[in-house]
């Protein structure tokens, strides 16, 4: 096809753009380095992105503060995510994936769906504000709906509340949730941080139902829980 490799160095950006994003909602440093971890390529090559992204107007280096999005590169950033999201939600709802199994399929696909297709999908759905992990979906117009959390990592013992959101799309982590029903929607108690950096112990679920779980920092990390 004649626009193959527009195609494909659009898609190149646009799981650059996507990434930054990402890492940016989490509150973590964007710098070469934590970019090539996460897209599993050379510092050399997320260097030379970034460059080509700058020229693009895309993003800017912030003394202090590494790489930032333009709202340029926001707008594209949020069309990018909406796609991703969308197509995760629908191959969970309407296709029976688990949520451990989508986000693979919904990086190959992002990349080829019109965006007449995706706001089928959306209509289609009912036009959701969050996806299968809790991750919130950018309306058509690039808004997005934030909800105030907290890092499970981050709360005390005695406080409560809902988890609404898994910050991991590791398909191991994901199933280990899924089998400990520690899912989006559940009630939450931190009932003791143990000492010298050890697990995070947790009540899950209410009355009868609650489970006591021992929580590593990856996981206590991954999980947001907006507080009651």
């Amino acid at each position: 096809m004649p626009d193959s490799p527009h195609r494909s160095s659009s898609s190149s950006i646009e799981d650059y753009i996507r990434v930054i994003y990402g890492l940016v909602e989490r509150g973590e440093a964007v710098t070469n380095t934590t970019l090539a971890g996460r897209l599993e390529v050379s510092p050399s090559s997320a260097s030379g992105m970034v460059t080509k992204l700058a020229q693009q107007g895309l993003v800017e280096h912030v003394p202090y503060r590494g790489i930032e999005l333009t709202p340029e590169g926001r707008r594209l950033a949020r069309g990018v995510l909406r796609r991703h999201r969308l197509i995760e939600t629908y191959l969970v709802q309407e296709l029976g994936y688990t949520w451990d199994e989508v986000h693979g399929e919904a990086d190959a696909l992002e990349h080829a769906v019109s965006d007449r297709l995706i706001e089928r999908i959306a209509a289609k759905l009912g036009n959701p504000v969050r996806d299968p992990h809790g991750d919130p979906i950018p309306a058509a117009d690039g808004s997005v709906e934030e909800v105030p959390t907290r890092l499970l990592d981050e709360m005390e013992p005695g406080a409560v509340g809902q988890i609404v959101r898994v910050w991991d799309t590791d398909p191991d982590m994901l199933r280990y949730l899924a089998d400990h029903a520690i899912a989006l929607g559940e009630r939450i108690e931190v009932v003791e941080r143990q000492p010298f950096g050890g697990s995070l112990v947790v009540k899950v679920g209410s009355g009868a139902q609650a489970a006591t779980h021992a929580l590593g920092k990856e996981i206590a990390q991954a999980l947001s829980v907006a507080v009651f």
